[in-house]
């Protein structure tokens, strides 16, 4: 089989190579949610465990504070399992909704949006993986703060395990809420400032005992995501604990975290193109 250089072919006579249309590059697959879910909480927990520890002890002993300042002023019954219950959930408002949106103001001021708009991963990966490892920090505070708390208060402790209910739920509505507040807003500082706000309600709404509320400041709290966990929560202290009304509360605090990360996610798309 001889070989013809290709000058030597007439006019018009392309070889097989030219002739073949270009193929387009194949495109690999798209990266599914569950494992970039997983990468992206995995690095987010090695990226914060160091500089986060520090702050969730700061997060415990601030609400193991305020209960025994608040032992001076309750001594049982409903407004003790208020106190105690709402202590537990301030540590994870502190974390997932106070300092996740300063992390979110800061990156989105950063360009660290830029970062992760490059990467092969669904933005709903980025705003979970954030959302659940700061939320993870805060299970070791917030189980401290209710033992801590029924000591204090003479309540049960055979329900405590309602938190692995309570945590991830109140933590996933407070997470989604932190995200979209540090993503909207259009400075850092104002990140900050809202999610201190936030976190205030959070202290005030929650840890106050319902009773002692007016009824325009009961209404307000009815519109705190976290107000349903603490309710759920507060529940299981009872001597006969109303399951029914426990699982609504946590029913609640899961659709209200759903919304809240929902919203969380859209921001995050409307910042990374920005």
């Amino acid at each position: 089989m001889s070989v013809v250089p290709a000058g030597a072919l007439p006019a018009g006579v392309l070889t097989a190579d030219e002739a073949a249309p270009p193929r387009p590059a194949a495109l690999g697959p798209r990266a599914r949610l569950l494992p970039s879910l997983a990468a992206v909480y995995r690095a987010q927990l090695s990226r914060a465990r160091v500089a986060r520890i520090p702050l969730l002890f700061v997060a415990t002993f601030q609400s193991v504070g305020i209960m025994i300042l608040m032992r001076g002023v309750v001594d049982g019954g409903g407004e003790a399992r208020a106190v105690v219950a709402g202590s537990s959930v301030l540590v994870v408002a502190f974390v997932a909704l106070n300092l996740l949106a300063q992390y979110f103001g800061q990156l989105r001021a950063s360009g660290g949006l830029d970062h992760y708009a490059t990467l092969p991963v669904p933005p709903a990966a980025v705003v979970l993986g954030a959302a659940g490892a700061y939320a993870s920090f805060t299970v070791p505070g917030t189980v401290v703060t209710a033992v801590a708390g029924c000591a204090l208060f003479g309540l049960p402790l055979a329900h405590l395990w309602i938190l692995a209910a309570v945590i991830p739920l109140a933590g996933a509505a407070l997470a989604g809420l932190g995200a979209a507040l540090g993503l909207l807003a259009p400075r850092p500082e104002l990140a900050t400032l809202l999610g201190q706000l936030g976190m205030s309600a959070a202290l005030l709404l929650g840890v106050l005992p319902p009773e002692r509320m007016p009824e325009a400041v009961r209404l307000v709290r009815d519109l705190l995501p976290s107000t349903y966990g603490v309710e759920a929560f507060a529940r299981t202290f009872a001597p006969h604990p109303d399951w029914a009304h426990v699982l609504g509360d946590l029913a609640v605090c899961g659709v209200v975290g759903v919304i809240s990360l929902a919203v969380a996610t859209w921001a995050y798309r409307r910042a990374a193109v920005r």
